[in-house]
């Protein structure tokens, strides 16, 4: 997918979302399913606390001393730092008046020692470090035996426990999400390439209207899109019939200024008047004006039709045969290189006409030699047109780089001992222009003069 693709943002903005709502979702999962088992594991917690609490009521002297209760349900109490731990404590001084056996002398903090508000069961619940560098989970509560004196009893139990259980689901459900992430990446990419499905048909339906294939966008498209189509067609058709109108009336204006002038020109030069060399003169201007701007609105008119597309080879073929017999009295060698498969984006008409102003040129000017070569020319940055460009050198005696810039106006003529009108490059940098290419002059390593035509390409 390229970088401005509407594939790829629709893909990465599902991704996106796909992603956020797994991460919140197992964010929720996990905080949820630490709740449950840390509450189960205070319920447990709380129902050694009780029993605790039991054994101990029922041997209350009244002095403050306590016998060793039996087992509490829990083996680990008993064992050496098992992470299990029981302890009581007078409330008033903080003395230890008994310990679980698991112990072993150690000092346990309480959550009373850290400012631990007591909940409404009046219990007070922490995570605290214990001996061996371990992190328990502890509840503690005040009792009162005898009405005397008040005991903290405390429970606690190892929360690696806690932490494995919960770290253990975690991972589940990350596995279990990421495989749920990526079926959803699969399907967003599949969902996006179906849906953009139809816009692939489109696009290379206009390539074959462009390619000159076709002349209308056919088949069914969805509802979402069908209208679109319908105005690509409809643009299409308004395209052709505007086409067709300017040819038409610039071939009607055409007809209708060529006789005045051909009966003006005709009088003047049949006319004894001394004024007579000038009108022919004038007239003689008026028909190179009209017909460049014929030439002008024509070519105009021309290159915004769309579809129509010239092989060039054939073009080249042609126009080399024809310049060999026009030439051939003057045994001009002309060679002809042509890249295979390159189509001009534009009328037969206008290709044929630049190329045999450029050819024509150069044979009237070279010694002998004629080369013609076409090829692809390299990728224009920032557009995706293709162009090709087509070099014509011959081996004459060429224009200096001051004179160039004058052979390229209409009508100016550099030798008045070579027939022909001066019209023909400025031609062939009109057509250029309209076509959105270039017309360069440049020294020909064949020593005379190389005409650089770039032109639109499919």
């Amino acid at each position: 997918m390229q970088a401005s693709s509407l594939a790829r943002r629709l893909f990465l903005l599902a991704a996106l979302w796909s992603a956020l709502s797994l991460a919140v979702a197992g964010f929720v999962l996990i905080t949820v399913y630490r709740g449950s088992v840390e509450r189960s594991f205070d319920e447990r917690l709380a129902v050694y606390l009780k029993t605790l609490v039991g054994a101990l009521a029922t041997q209350a002297d009244g002095a403050g001393t306590f016998r060793q209760p039996d087992n509490l349900g829990e083996a680990r109490f008993e064992l050496p730092l098992s992470g299990w731990y029981w302890v009581v404590r007078h409330a008033a001084d903080g003395r230890v008046a008994l310990t679980s056996p698991s112990l072993t002398g150690e000092v346990l903090r309480l959550p009373s020692d850290i400012g631990t508000r007591p909940d409404r069961d009046r219990v007070m619940r922490a995570y605290l470090d214990g001996p061996d560098g371990q992190n328990l989970r502890m509840l503690e509560r005040e009792v009162d035996f005898d009405g005397r004196e008040i005991f903290r009893l405390a429970v606690a139990g190892n929360a690696g426990d806690l932490e494995a259980d919960v770290s253990g689901f975690s991972w589940r459900t990350a596995l279990l999400l990421a495989v749920v992430g990526l079926g959803l990446a699969i399907s967003t990419v599949v969902q996006v390439r179906l849906g953009l499905t139809p816009l692939a048909r489109m696009r290379d339906a206009l390539m074959r209207i462009r390619a000159g294939e076709a002349e209308r966008l056919e088949g069914a498209f969805p509802a979402e899109i069908a209208p679109l189509a319908d105005e690509l067609n409809a643009l299409i058709q308004a395209n052709r019939e505007a086409t067709e109108r300017a040819r038409t009336h610039v071939g009607n204006l055409a007809h209708a200024l060529k006789t005045p002038i051909s009966v003006l020109l005709n009088e003047a030069r049949g006319s004894d008047c001394t004024i007579a060399p000038h009108v022919v003169e004038q007239v003689g201007l008026m028909r190179e004006h009209v017909e460049h701007h014929l030439e002008r609105a024509r070519l105009a008119a021309q290159r915004r039709v769309i579809g129509v597309v010239t092989d060039v080879a054939p073009v080249i073929e042609r126009l080399a045969r024809a310049m060999r017999r026009i030439h051939d009295a003057r045994l001009i060698e002309l060679s002809e290189t042509v890249e295979a498969g390159i189509r001009f984006r534009g009328e037969r008409e206008d290709l044929e006409e630049a190329l045999g102003n450029l050819v024509d040129n150069a044979c009237k000017w070279a010694e002998g030699r004629v080369e013609i070569t076409v090829r692809m020319a390299d990728e224009v940055a920032g557009t995706d047109r293709h162009f090709f460009v087509v070099l014509v050198d011959d081996d004459g005696p060429g224009i200096d780089p001051a004179g160039r810039e004058e052979a390229l106006k209409r009508g100016h003529r550099l030798d008045q001992k070579v027939p022909g009108s001066g019209l023909g490059l400025s031609i062939v940098n009109e057509l250029a222009a309209l076509y959105g290419g270039e017309f360069d002059l440049e020294r020909s390593p064949l020593g005379g003069l190389r005409c650089r035509l770039v032109l639109p390409a499919l």
